[in-house]
Protein backbone atom coordinates (compact mmCIF):
# COMPACT_ATOMS: atom_id res chain seq x y z
CA UNK A 1 0.00 0.00 0.00
CA UNK A 2 1.19 3.37 -0.73
CA UNK A 3 0.85 5.66 2.30
CA UNK A 4 -0.37 9.05 1.65
CA UNK A 5 1.51 10.37 4.72
CA UNK A 6 4.94 10.73 4.83
CA UNK A 7 6.83 8.49 7.43
CA UNK A 8 7.16 11.29 10.30
CA UNK A 9 3.41 12.32 9.94
CA UNK A 10 2.58 8.77 10.36
CA UNK A 11 4.69 8.60 13.32
CA UNK A 12 2.77 11.39 14.74
CA UNK A 13 -0.63 10.20 14.24
CA UNK A 14 0.45 7.09 15.55
CA UNK A 15 1.58 8.56 19.23
CA UNK A 16 -1.28 10.51 19.10
CA UNK A 17 -3.60 7.36 18.49
CA UNK A 18 -1.88 5.75 21.59
CA UNK A 19 -1.70 8.73 24.01
CA UNK A 20 -5.51 8.81 23.23
CA UNK A 21 -5.70 5.16 24.41
CA UNK A 22 -3.13 5.41 27.14
CA UNK A 23 -5.35 8.56 28.77
CA UNK A 24 -8.25 6.33 29.11
CA UNK A 25 -6.45 3.36 30.47
CA UNK A 26 -6.78 1.12 27.76
CA UNK A 27 -4.92 -2.44 27.83
CA UNK A 28 -2.63 -4.50 25.64
CA UNK A 29 -2.01 -1.94 22.84
CA UNK A 30 -0.27 -3.40 20.17
CA UNK A 31 0.89 -1.79 16.85
CA UNK A 32 0.86 -4.06 13.68
CA UNK A 33 3.46 -2.69 10.70
CA UNK A 34 1.54 -4.01 8.08
CA UNK A 35 3.73 -2.27 5.47
CA UNK A 36 5.63 -5.24 3.94
CA UNK A 37 2.71 -7.01 3.23
CA UNK A 38 1.17 -7.16 -0.23
CA UNK A 39 -2.35 -6.59 0.89
CA UNK A 40 -2.73 -4.65 3.20
CA UNK A 41 -5.59 -2.33 4.46
CA UNK A 42 -3.60 0.25 6.03
CA UNK A 43 -0.05 0.78 7.12
CA UNK A 44 -1.04 0.05 10.42
CA UNK A 45 -3.51 -1.68 12.73
CA UNK A 46 -3.44 0.02 16.34
CA UNK A 47 -5.30 -2.57 18.87
CA UNK A 48 -6.25 -2.47 22.29
CA UNK A 49 -9.54 -3.28 24.76
CA UNK A 50 -10.94 -2.53 27.42
CA UNK A 51 -12.83 -4.03 30.22
CA UNK A 52 -15.96 -2.72 29.93
CA UNK A 53 -18.45 -1.24 26.86
CA UNK A 54 -17.99 2.13 28.36
CA UNK A 55 -14.77 2.20 28.86
CA UNK A 56 -14.24 0.96 25.64
CA UNK A 57 -16.27 3.77 24.22
CA UNK A 58 -14.43 5.98 26.38
CA UNK A 59 -11.21 4.95 24.75
CA UNK A 60 -12.46 5.49 21.13
CA UNK A 61 -13.62 8.92 21.73
CA UNK A 62 -10.80 9.93 23.35
CA UNK A 63 -8.60 8.86 20.51
CA UNK A 64 -10.80 10.74 18.14
CA UNK A 65 -10.33 14.00 20.59
CA UNK A 66 -6.73 13.43 20.84
CA UNK A 67 -6.02 12.89 16.88
CA UNK A 68 -7.61 16.27 16.39
CA UNK A 69 -5.81 17.75 18.88
CA UNK A 70 -2.96 16.92 17.68
CA UNK A 71 -3.18 16.39 13.76
CA UNK A 72 -5.84 18.43 13.16
CA UNK A 73 -7.22 14.84 11.66
CA UNK A 74 -10.68 13.63 11.35
CA UNK A 75 -11.71 10.31 11.27
CA UNK A 76 -12.75 9.42 7.51
CA UNK A 77 -14.58 6.20 8.75
CA UNK A 78 -15.92 5.04 11.94
CA UNK A 79 -18.15 2.13 13.45
CA UNK A 80 -19.00 0.31 16.32
CA UNK A 81 -20.36 2.72 18.85
CA UNK A 82 -24.04 1.05 18.84
CA UNK A 83 -23.15 -1.76 20.17
CA UNK A 84 -19.25 -0.73 21.76
CA UNK A 85 -17.62 -4.29 21.17
CA UNK A 86 -15.54 -3.52 18.86
CA UNK A 87 -14.96 0.19 17.41
CA UNK A 88 -12.94 0.73 14.31
CA UNK A 89 -11.73 4.07 13.49
CA UNK A 90 -10.66 4.41 10.13
CA UNK A 91 -7.72 6.94 10.03
CA UNK A 92 -7.06 5.84 5.96
CA UNK A 93 -2.87 4.85 6.87
CA UNK A 94 -3.64 3.88 10.34
CA UNK A 95 -6.92 1.31 11.45
CA UNK A 96 -7.68 1.64 15.24
CA UNK A 97 -9.48 -0.97 16.75
CA UNK A 98 -10.77 -0.74 20.16
CA UNK A 99 -12.59 -4.01 21.47
CA UNK A 100 -13.72 -5.49 24.59
CA UNK A 101 -11.46 -8.05 26.09
CA UNK A 102 -14.04 -10.86 25.28
CA UNK A 103 -13.91 -9.97 21.45
CA UNK A 104 -10.47 -9.07 21.17
CA UNK A 105 -9.90 -12.63 21.90
CA UNK A 106 -12.44 -14.04 19.49
CA UNK A 107 -11.41 -12.05 16.59
CA UNK A 108 -7.39 -12.27 17.76
CA UNK A 109 -6.11 -9.70 15.31
CA UNK A 110 -2.45 -10.09 16.63
CA UNK A 111 -3.04 -13.77 15.05
CA UNK A 112 -4.36 -12.96 12.18
CA UNK A 113 -2.18 -10.19 10.81
CA UNK A 114 0.79 -12.49 12.51
CA UNK A 115 2.75 -11.62 9.26
CA UNK A 116 2.87 -7.98 10.23
CA UNK A 117 5.65 -6.44 12.60
CA UNK A 118 4.23 -6.03 15.77
CA UNK A 119 4.93 -3.93 18.64
CA UNK A 120 3.18 -3.82 22.55
CA UNK A 121 3.79 -0.18 23.52
CA UNK A 122 3.46 0.52 27.24
CA UNK A 123 3.40 3.63 29.03
CA UNK A 124 7.11 4.37 29.63
CA UNK A 125 7.88 4.49 25.92
CA UNK A 126 5.34 6.60 24.00
CA UNK A 127 6.61 10.51 24.23
CA UNK A 128 4.24 13.30 22.21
Amino acid sequence: MISKVNEQDLEILKKSIIKGMLDKKASNITSIDLRKGNNSLADLFIVCHGTSNRQVEAIAENVEEEVFKTTGEKVKHKEGYTNKEWILLDYFDIIVHVFSEEKREFFALEKLWGDGEIEVHASDNIII
